[in-house]
């Protein structure tokens, strides 16, 4: 009886941890309709807004749907009518963006492979903006060496300034050519390469701009390494 207790406490706080990886990527390119081949989507509990593809540039896809939800509280449901993306913190010209306006950046797709620490892995296409263009709009300040995530649901994770702009760090919307659905993290989630899963942060509402290098995030501040890099 006892074991039986202790396995169902080990099951359950196994699938409490978002402590995720990504494996490899190929590097940022234009997004390109013509380029990606379609296939029949898998079935899905709500209505996709085009056709799930499962093949890019000639290289098969995992799907949407194993890409799973680990999250702390759950899917959020974000109002996209009254959704803005704050940027600040130290930056010249802080800005806040609504959804639309963000997707009129421009866009790249890449494929990247998000492996997690229960056990399941998944390699898909990321599609979404270059965080670095938002920076160059706002225009980051020299003394900022820390970028600060922020989630619809309270989550916070961060990441070095240089770690953002070296590695072309996308801030995603869509995933296999489908707008992200709540369970992915929509409106948009950090395609975080390198990195754990804990720092794939999902309903990005804020990205604050901090000299802080020492800041700890949701896990971050429960014991993960701040660096979150892949060993």
């Amino acid at each position: 009886m006892k074991k039986t207790i202790f396995l169902s406490l080990l099951l359950l706080f196994s699938f409490s941890l978002v402590g995720c990886l990504n494996e490899s990527y190929v590097t940022p390119i234009k997004n390109n309709p013509d380029a990606v081949t379609k296939a029949s989507p898998r079935n899905h509990t709500i209505s996709l807004d085009s056709v799930e593809i499962q093949e890019y540039n000639g290289e098969k896809l995992d799907l949407m749907a194993d890409v799973l939800d680990l999250s702390i509280k759950g899917p959020q449901q974000v109002n996209i009518n009254t959704y803005e993306l704050e940027i600040t913190g130290f930056v010249e010209d802080p800005k806040n963006y609504t959804y639309d306006e963000v997707l009129q950046l421009q866009k790249y797709s890449k494929v990247v492979t998000l492996n997690c620490v229960t056990g399941w892995s998944a390699r898909v296409l990321w599609e979404g903006v270059l965080i670095e263009d938002i920076f160059d709009e706002v225009k980051v300040k020299s003394k900022a060496n820390t970028v600060i995530f922020h989630a619809y649901d309270g989550y916070t994770t961060s990441l070095p300034l240089q770690y953002i702009l070296d590695n072309e760090i996308l801030m995603a919307d869509k995933i296999n050519n489908v707008t992200l659905i709540p369970e992915r993290g929509f409106p948009f989630q950090l395609v975080a390469e390198d990195k754990y899963g804990y720092k794939w942060i999902k309903w990005i509402t804020k990205i604050e701009l901090s000299d802080n290098a020492d800041y700890q995030g949701y896990w971050e501040s429960r014991g993960y390494d701040n660096k979150a890099d892949i060993k």
